[in-house]
């Protein structure tokens, strides 16, 4: 992939492209599934390899995979696009009569895109409607657990999902300040309670445990992690990059797993993290996280 992006539309930049395409090890007539299409690049780049073989390019978010078409436009006759969660995974191949892939990627940080959209309601920098859902068809948004959920369970959440240690104190501004329905008056509300003490805006971990709530991230990973094995066949490489510990976490007990049942073989001993250039270019890729296994 050369890198270059289409005129028109945000800006993309996959994360860790190259080594992502290393340990995918891509056969010019293999079948790819790329569970999180989000814009197209790992996508466009996989496709690029393929000769006879194509890739299934999933997501949830039906904005994204519009716009992942139009970047990957000049190689649209290897892609095949699938809108859907992670749990979704057998529909997606079904769909294209096919019950095996040769390798899975699964990209699981949050597009620019999404987060520098304000009304996608993501953003701590721009203010919108206080939504964060990644299928705009889904029922219920950040605003109705903020506005909804007493204040020891939205505690809870904040902190077990968001990892964030002043979540009691926060939770109990939130409660106070009732009703909050734009991001900029929750990201306010936060601050206010946890003052800012580094360069992190000090409701970036409130604002992800919502996410993480309101897309059930975490149980649709446990789905992908179940899944993905299955699916694949016999040499199949599965690829997945995270950004967040907790994600981190899932992935490395599975990988783990699935080597002592002998069905899968650990192919990085050690994370992979971003070059220092990647992190120059991109500075939003300095906490992923590659990890990587071969179905034995």
């Amino acid at each position: 992939m050369d890198g270059t992006q289409p005129a028109g539309g945000p800006q993309h930049y996959p994360v860790l492209l190259s080594e992502s395409l290393e340990y995918l090890a891509i056969r010019p007539d293999g079948i790819y599934i790329d569970m999180t299409a989000g814009l197209g690049g790992h996508t466009r780049a996989i496709a690029e390899r393929l000769e006879g073989g194509f890739v299934i390019a999933c997501d949830r978010d039906g904005e994204s995979i519009e716009w992942a078409r139009a970047h990957t436009a000049a190689v649209g006759e290897r892609i095949r696009f699938y809108q859907g969660p992670f749990s979704e995974m057998p529909k997606a191949l079904a769909a294209n009569g096919i019950e095996a892939v040769d390798g899975v990627l699964a990209d699981l940080g949050v597009s620019r895109y999404q987060l520098n959209s304000a009304e996608r309601g993501f953003s701590l920098n721009e203010d919108g409607p206080l939504d964060m859902r990644m299928d705009r068809s889904q029922g219920f948004t950040a605003a109705d657990l903020v506005n909804e959920l007493p204040e020891k369970a939205l505690a809870d959440l904040i902190y077990q999902l968001g990892e964030e240690r002043r979540s009691r104190r926060i939770s109990r501004a939130i409660v106070r300040a009732r009703p909050i329905y734009t991001t900029g008056q929750l990201a306010q509300v936060v601050e206010s309670a946890a003052p800012r003490t580094g360069r992190i805006h000090p409701a970036t971990q409130t604002f992800m445990a919502l996410r993480l709530k309101v897309n059930g991230e975490l149980e649709e990973l446990e789905q992908l992690l179940r899944l993905a094995p299955e699916r694949l066949r016999s040499g199949g490489r599965w690829v997945v990059l995270t950004f967040m510990s907790t994600e981190d976490r899932m992935v490395k007990r599975a990988f783990q797993a699935e080597a002592r049942s002998g069905r899968m073989r650990i192919l990085t001993k050690h994370v992979v993290r971003p070059s220092e250039s990647e992190i120059l270019e991109n500075a939003a890729s300095r906490s992923a996280k590659l990890r990587a296994a071969e179905r034995t």
